[in-house]
């Protein structure tokens, strides 16, 4: 469940700190009682980037479906990377 904290709690850096860490979800700070910032750990910013990515992935191959774009094979695939990024 996302954690929840007034602005004036950022005072403890530690405190909110290893809250992140524990947490592994993004901080919600509010401020005059109305959400204002967001704080996480690096690993968390890292793991959403991520994961944003692999939509944004996603969403274009599935326009590239939609258009009749030729499908690759899997094998075809790692084999063309593999000759692409392995060293002999």
């Amino acid at each position: 469940m996302p954690q929840i904290k007034p602005i004036k709690d950022l005072r403890n850096t530690n405190e909110i700190s290893d809250l992140c860490h524990k947490q592994n979800e993004p901080i919600f700070i509010t401020k005059n009682g109305y959400g204002d910032l967001v704080v996480m750990s690096i690993e968390t910013y890292e793991r959403q980037l991520g994961r944003a990515e692999v939509y944004k992935k996603l969403s274009e191959a599935e326009e590239e479906i939609s258009q009749g774009i030729p499908l690759l094979e899997g094998e075809e695939l790692f084999k063309k990377l593999k000759n692409k990024y392995v060293k002999k």
